[in-house]
């Protein structure tokens, strides 16, 4: 091949490696290979270049592109910001499967989560971010009369903290029907109740911390079986899929505890999808379609699920990212009222009552309310949520932080009304 192409090579790849060069970060640049001859500083002569590239043939000009083109794949992918693409998804979804990330890592990944929207898709709204209270009430503490976006307080509405009547009444019919069951669904004395959880990384750390604190305390029924099925990484958008990774995991962990679908008959849901965007009409849409989704698949994967309890995040005022910031952690808690009303309301989509028609999802009730503002007491039970109840993130509780989480789910399950018969054992 003629000696100009090589040059011409030589020159064209040493443009872009300079280029990349300039790019990189100063650690990276000092490592990044110069073309032969020169320093990966020195400038570059473009109409030498040019010239060069002038005496190619057409073959040689071919190879040429392929060639530039092939180096081109081979330097890292960058936004407007210079952050390497797939390092930060890469290390976005290790934080977000719950891993703890070095703090060279972590300060890069919170970078790169800074910079989105340079130089593309802008958010829609600020997150309210690291402050140790935002100053809403939490959603026990509203009245009838209270505000949030056109939302009035009470987890059931109308400032009530409790099922209506209409709603408490069906749930004690689907509480009748829980029973210990064998591994093909049918009453057995020596069967089991299963209680599982569906939902993300908040929710198996704080679920598995509830499990041993559960299976220890002396009120939990013998014939009550509790499996965590929630995962890292799994929010409601990544349950959709009836077929998703999400399901065959929860499918392989129930097997591993010896307990078939047909004797799952309750589950908590933590409701939460990763980086939600825009006002609480847009992201509370997609969080109440892709839930709805979730509990349809629940109900066909577990025939004899009688009741799912519902839950939102805990404060999430303290993180820098955009995992689920407030004030998208606090307004997670309208859409569970949402689904529940729409459901008492006689949505087709949840139905749970087979004289109604088909079947498509468990009764749904609120199971314990979490969300606190930071370091402001509730008033209810002097709950806050501190800087150190969760991890270097912000969103990720610390121990402290799953301790809380886990003492109130068990304090749900042996005092609440409608959970205590299954839980205690103690239905007539």
């Amino acid at each position: 091949m003629q000696r100009s192409f090589w040059l011409a090579l030589a020159a064209a790849l040493g443009v872009l490696l300079h280029a990349a060069a300039q790019e990189a970060q100063p650690k990276r640049r000092a490592a990044t290979p110069a073309r032969q001859g020169a320093k990966a500083d020195e400038a570059i002569d473009f109409a030498r270049a040019k010239a060069l590239r002038e005496k190619l043939t057409a073959d040689e000009e071919a190879f040429l592109k392929q060639a530039i083109a092939a180096l081109e794949k081979q330097q890292p992918q960058r936004n407007a910001g210079g952050i390497e693409i797939e390092r930060a998804k890469s290390l976005k979804k290790k934080r977000d499967s719950g891993e703890k990330l070095q703090p060279e890592d972590e300060a890069y990944l919170n970078k790169a989560l800074a910079s989105r929207g340079k130089g593309g898709q802008a958010p829609q709204r600020p997150a309210i971010a690291q402050v140790e209270k935002t100053g809403f009430k939490p959603l026990t503490e509203m009245t009838a009369d209270d505000r949030y976006k056109g939302e009035d307080g009470g987890l059931y509405g109308q400032g009530q903290n409790t099922p209506p009547a209409e709603l408490k009444k069906a749930a004690e019919i689907e509480l009748a029907k829980i029973a210990p069951l064998d591994k093909d669904g049918k009453p057995s004395p020596t069967g089991t109740t299963a209680f599982v959880s569906i939902s993300m990384s908040n929710a198996t750390q704080e679920f598995a911390t509830f499990k041993p604190l559960a299976d220890r305390d002396a009120a939990r029924s013998p014939r009550v079986t509790i499996i965590d099925c929630a995962q890292g990484g799994q929010a409601m958008a990544q349950w959709v899929d009836p077929k998703a990774l999400a399901w065959q995991e929860a499918d392989r962990r129930l097997s591993v505890a010896g307990i078939s679908p047909q004797q799952v008959q309750v589950v908590w849901v933590k409701l939460a999808n990763v980086q939600p965007r825009g006002d609480l009409q847009e992201h509370g849409a997609k969080l109440q379609k892709d839930t709805t989704a979730v509990l349809q698949n629940a109900k066909a994967k577990f025939p004899n699920m009688r009741i799912a309890y519902l839950g939102s995040r805990i404060y999430g005022g303290y993180t820098a990212g955009a995992l689920n910031p407030e004030p998208y952690a606090y307004e997670g808690a309208f859409v569970v009222r949402w689904l529940i009303r729409d459901q008492m309301k006689g949505d087709a989509a949840l139905n749970y009552d087979a004289a109604k028609g088909e079947v498509k999802a468990p009764l749904l009730l609120w199971g314990p309310y979490f969300w606190g503002d930071g370091v402001t007491p509730r008033k209810s039970d002097g709950l806050v949520w501190k800087r150190e109840d969760l991890r270097e993130d912000g969103t990720h509780p610390s121990q402290s932080g799953k301790d809380k989480v886990a003492r109130m789910i068990l304090d749900f399950c042996k005092t609440d009304p409608l959970a205590k018969p299954w839980f205690t054992g103690s239905a007539k």
